[in-house]
């Protein structure tokens, strides 16, 4: 595998405008994109967290202002080398449009903003989908060559494929109601412009009703990573040391919208918990939290 070290995270706008003409000429010459992944691990050095970054992360997501990191934070720090990665000419699946499906983060033990990481990440498993192609890109935050946390995002291609359909974001799920006894959250769309100056992340899409109706939707809607970064906040101080938390996300949040959160105990130190519509019961998100031995 070619290894491609930077001397810092790159800057997204940039990174961005590259996929945006690199998806422009795409179209112009027609095709799929290419049929493999490229072999190519994106890594940088002594990343050092910046704690008035950290803040600004924790307020908008609900955590509570401490020097221990939150699961999804490493996420954040790692996003601008997925992008990166993503935005190569001879990455198979264009950028712009891609769908953030699901995401699984392993915590392997407590991190604070006192660690220096090394972070990689790279693309696996380019895969067959019933509304296109699905790929998983899979970071991983080292401290002294010892691998500390893990994530790995699911990003879904919509493609037109003979006798079906690529178009539309089909994502569903269970669309009983909510279930009672859990948490309302009003999501304002304070929380699309606040997590993307946070993430870096000014995707239209979750900043602006114009951007948001050219992609097909009537409002911005919230990132979903920020969804999952509330849910985990909701659960802090009951949370083991070591965990996996696995997350689907089904249907966007519109900005604004009242979201109602639920969770239950599952096992030993363990939760499953689900983001639902207040009022439609429509499903947002579900996720596990599974303890780490």
């Amino acid at each position: 595998m070619a290894v491609v070290e930077l001397g810092a995270a790159p800057r997204l706008g940039p990174l961005y405008r590259s996929a945006a003409l690199t998806a422009v000429r795409r179209k112009a010459v027609g095709g799929r994109g290419a049929a493999t992944l490229p072999d190519t691990e994106v890594r940088v050095r002594e990343v050092a967290v910046d704690r008035a970054h950290l803040a600004a992360y924790d307020r908008v997501c609900g955590f509570r202002l401490t020097d221990e990191l939150p699961a999804t934070y490493p996420h954040i720090l790692a996003f601008p080398l997925a992008v990166s990665l993503m935005a190569r000419p001879d990455f198979p699946l264009a950028l712009v449009g891609l769908v953030h499906v699901a995401n699984r983060i392993e915590v392997h033990r407590p991190l604070t903003a006192d660690d220096r990481f090394e972070l990689r990440v790279r693309a696996e498993d380019l895969r067959e989908h019933e509304r296109g192609r699905q790929v998983d890109l899979v970071a991983e935050a080292l401290v002294d060559g010892e691998i500390v946390w893990t994530g790995r995002s699911v990003y879904l291609r919509r493609e037109s494929k003979p006798g079906g359909s690529g178009g539309g974001d089909r994502r569903s799920g269970d669309r009983t109601p909510a279930p009672d006894g859990g948490a309302l959250w009003r999501v304002t769309p304070r929380v699309g412009s606040e997590y993307a100056d946070v993430s870096g992340d000014q995707n239209p899409i979750h900043t602006s009703r114009l951007g948001a109706r050219v992609l097909g939707f009537p409002t911005p809607i919230a990132h979903g990573m920020w969804s999952k970064a509330r849910c985990l906040a909701a659960l802090e101080g009951r949370l083991p040391e070591r965990y996996t938390v696995d997350v689907s996300f089904k249907l966007p949040v519109p900005l604004p919208s009242t979201v109602a959160f639920s969770a239950t105990r599952a096992g030993t130190d363990g939760w499953r918990f689900g983001l639902h519509g207040a009022k439609s019961g429509k499903p947002h998100l579900s996720g596990e939290v599974i303890h780490r031995p």
